[in-house]
């Protein structure tokens, strides 16, 4: 039978490394219980807390949020669940950070100067610790956007099993949006329905198109009815219908996709989502989303073309930004408003 080293290395492998000195050997702490332990029967050691432990979901199984006109985003679980008293799951975060196997330090304050600095410097592995598990309603076109965000576990409603409910999102005529002349993929101005007849109209003749649409989900059920498999009758259905998932994501990832997604320039049914995400978990981990809110979506890039405009403002000059391409220099310009400065 093969023989580990102390090391824990084979030593019949036949590899010609160098032993170990013990004295070289990484020294970890050994754990610390943080509680009373006792060992079971079966060998395991459990600890139990020094203080009361506390639901970060003050005891719901859920809490939710209704979105748009038939959705919702609900939260139906996190980890940590329970936190000692008085803390909230960024104390989780701490405790990773630290490699420790306590609560992390004794004072609140020392908790939240710790995760600024790690979010302000992007040590985003110990936001990884916090989990975060969703139950989320929406328009089969916001799910589509929202699978972009490739770093969560998902599990979505099956139209080859089950016949989807009819649910259609169908907005108001005064949510009817234009399309951009800057943007191809997005829509900013509405239609005027209040002061302009044609332009009412135009939304109106939308609306009625989208209501044409939703007429078809009478024939999507008479033909399963007929007999047609239910994975071929759903190839007809328009992404205005809701579908279903359970989503789950670490906080570091959620942060990331409510960074994209909470943006003005976001999809205005995506972002209603995002802000009501961002209601949920707020309260869960408080210290990291006010850092967040600081560092990052609160917060301005600069390239370092920009940085060179913003010293040659600073030092009187122009403060023009040495780009060729048009789309750089709005953003600069508008950075530049954001700042205080005028070009």
């Amino acid at each position: 039978m093969q023989q580990p080293t102390k090391n824990g290395i084979d030593s019949s492998s036949g590899a010609s490394a160098s032993p170990t000195r013990e004295s070289e050997a990484p020294q970890f702490p050994e754990p610390k219980p943080t509680g009373p332990q006792s060992v079971g029967s079966d060998g395991i050691a459990r600890t139990f807390p020094e203080v009361p432990m506390v639901d970060v979901m003050g005891g719901a199984s859920r809490t939710q949020i209704n979105v748009l006109d038939h959705g919702f985003i609900a939260l139906v679980d996190c980890m940590p669940r329970l936190v000692p008293q008085g803390q909230t799951a960024d104390a989780a975060i701490v405790q990773a950070a630290r490699v420790s196997y306590g609560h992390g330090t004794k004072k609140v304050n020392e908790d939240r100067g710790l995760i600024r600095y790690l979010l302000r410097h992007r040590h985003t592995t110990p936001f990884e610790m916090v989990e975060l598990k969703f139950h989320v309603c929406m328009p089969i076109f916001v799910a589509r956007q929202w699978i972009r965000h490739r770093t969560a576990n998902v599990n979505e409603y099956s139209a080859r099993y089950s016949i989807l409910p009819d649910r259609f999102y169908t907005p108001n005529l005064d949510q009817v949006r234009k399309q951009s002349s800057a943007n191809r993929q997005g829509g900013e101005e509405l239609f005027r329905v209040h002061d302009d007849a044609q332009e009412l109209k135009t939304a109106q003749d939308f609306v009625k198109y989208l209501d044409d649409v939703e007429g078809f989900y009478q024939r999507y059920l008479s033909l399963t009815e007929q007999g047609v498999s239910r994975e071929m009758a759903r190839i007809g259905l328009p992404v205005n219908m809701y579908t279903e998932w359970y989503w789950k994501c670490d906080l570091h990832n959620t942060l990331r996709f409510l960074s994209l997604r909470i943006d003005s320039h976001a999809q205005a049914e995506i972002r209603v989502y995002a802000e009501a995400m961002l209601k949920l978990i707020e309260p869960l981990a408080p210290a990291t989303i006010e850092a967040w809110r600081d560092y990052d979506v609160g917060s301005m890039h600069l390239s370092r073309l920009e940085i060179e405009a913003l010293k040659s403002l600073a030092a009187g000059g122009s403060g023009t930004l040495t780009s060729d391409n048009s789309r750089e220099r709005l953003e600069w310009a508008s950075k530049v408003e954001k700042l205080g400065f005028r070009l």
